[in-house]
């Protein structure tokens, strides 16, 4: 009878084990982007990335130790980080040994016991190898790219895993703390405020700080031989002007500071802790990225670039798609910022810049086409139209609904989604909601419809 009665119960607790085991499961895998399902992981939200780096230009090694403050959105038996190339020498989960494995970008992890929903959580990766450079569908580069004293670190759209492990989509923002390690008489920047800045054995350590959200391709670590000049502007923002002295200084980086302050006029409160711009010479990559407070240009920009990159920092970085196909809500808006300063210097207005490119002929398809909330594939992200057909979307909008409806659009835009993830669809019920007016004919021939909108 006894005997009976202890089966029985060792039978229960073996069914309640199974049963609490069945709760836990894995997160997906990826997040079902429609043009990079795989960037990023579900059943947890970061919360932080811890990132020590140690980078010698003279091997190009990185070596590396990521943790990440995370909250689970799920139980979860285990996880994926996106993660491309490099050795692993130690993964952990709360301080205890997780077993891993690797396919592609994914880094499965499985800890020692399943992590309940709600519940914070902590993993340590340490890494070390030669960084993966990322070619793009569009054959642009991106990730950790080699320069001659250095590295350019970018990572738009999927650059980010190439040097640092994450949950690589922009849904899911974070702070970031840098500890940046490189051989003495280099600089390395990142995003945020700087720390300190420490020189031993001739090796320096900066330490950059970012507490506002970024998504994970914002973040950088541009490294190599620097003029730093740090300044405030009279609002007491810290700015940080790096420029490789093999370039020429030029006088465009004076105007940050202006532009700063206009796009704030327009726009509404700086959302960041810092401003600059990090100017190397990195001729590879042919292309300048907003990366938070800090925009990072290959070469001395011109004004119109350089305002661009700046005004990005409202819409881009502080306000961010949620899924990649509506990159004209980053890049179209900083179109027309371009088109707005230059307006504002009392050069050809955006009126003027509109008038220019919608005498484009029907007939030039590659001009008029793929349209900019719709490119189809990622080979078409940063094609021409989601800039100019995008900005010329707002300067048409603008001249519909009058200077005083669309201003309120752009404040409220930038307000009402500071730190957070956007799609078109909540552009144009903002839009429809501040003018009073119904848009859906606008908004569908200006950004759905194939070919020159010719009536809206």
């Amino acid at each position: 009878m006894l005997r009976t009665l202890l089966l029985a119960g060792a039978l229960l607790v073996a069914t309640a084990g199974a049963a609490a085991a069945a709760d836990f499961t894995p997160g997906s895998s990826g997040l079902g982007d429609p043009f990079f399902p795989d960037g990023g992981n579900g059943g947890y939200d970061v919360a932080n990335y811890s990132l020590k780096l140690a980078y010698d230009p003279a091997t190009d090694v990185l070596e590396g130790r990521a943790v990440v403050t995370a909250r689970a959105t799920q139980n979860l038996s285990r996880f994926d980080l996106d993660l491309r190339g490099f050795e692993i020498s130690r993964l952990t989960v709360d301080g205890a040994a997780a077993s891993f494995t690797r396919s592609g970008q994914e880094l499965v992890i499985t800890p020692a016991a399943g992590i309940r929903s709600g519940s914070t959580f902590r993993v340590a990766v340490d890494y070390r190898g030669v960084p993966e450079v990322i070619r793009d569908p569009d054959t642009s580069i991106e990730g950790w790219i080699p320069t001659d004293d250095g590295a350019f670190v970018v990572g738009e759209p999927q650059g980010s895993p190439g040097w640092y492990p994450c949950n690589d989509n922009p849904r899911d923002k974070a702070t970031f703390d840098f500890a940046v390690t490189v051989p003495e008489g280099l600089t390395a920047m990142a995003n945020g405020i700087l720390v300190s800045s420490t020189t031993s054995g001739g090796r320096t350590t900066w330490v950059w700080k970012e507490d506002d959200p970024m998504a994970t391709y914002l973040a950088t670590s541009t490294l190599g031989r620097f003029d730093l000049t740090t300044s405030t502007m009279a609002n007491g923002l810290p700015v940080y002007i790096a420029v490789d002295p093999q370039l020429a200084k030029g006088q465009v980086l004076s105007k940050l500071p202006e532009a700063v302050e206009f796009y704030t006029s327009i726009y509404g409160p700086y959302p960041f802790n810092s401003v600059g711009a990090i100017v190397d010479s990195a001729k590879v990559v042919g292309y300048s990225l907003e990366t938070q407070t800090k925009p990072n240009f290959p070469y001395v920009p011109n004004e119109a670039t350089l305002v661009h990159e700046i005004s990005h920092m409202w819409f881009g970085d502080s306000v961010t798609l949620t899924q990649w196909p509506d990159i004209w809500l980053h890049e179209g808006f900083a179109t027309w910022s371009e088109w707005i300063w230059s307006e504002h210097q009392g050069n050809k207005s955006a009126a003027q810049w509109f008038k220019q490119l919608y005498s484009t002929p029907a007939q030039d398809d590659l001009f008029w086409n793929p349209p900019p909330a719709n490119p189809g594939t990622a080979v078409f992200l940063f094609n021409g139209t989601i800039y100019y057909r995008g900005g010329m979307t707002l300067q048409a909008l603008r001249e519909k609904i009058g200077d005083f409806a669309f201003s309120r659009i752009l404040r409220d835009w930038a307000a009402q989604n500071r730190y957070g993830n956007v799609t078109t669809p909540q552009f144009v019920a903002l839009a429809e909601r501040d003018s009073g007016m119904d848009l859906d004919a606008f908004f569908d021939a200006w950004l759905y419809q194939v070919g020159k909108p010719t009536s809206w």
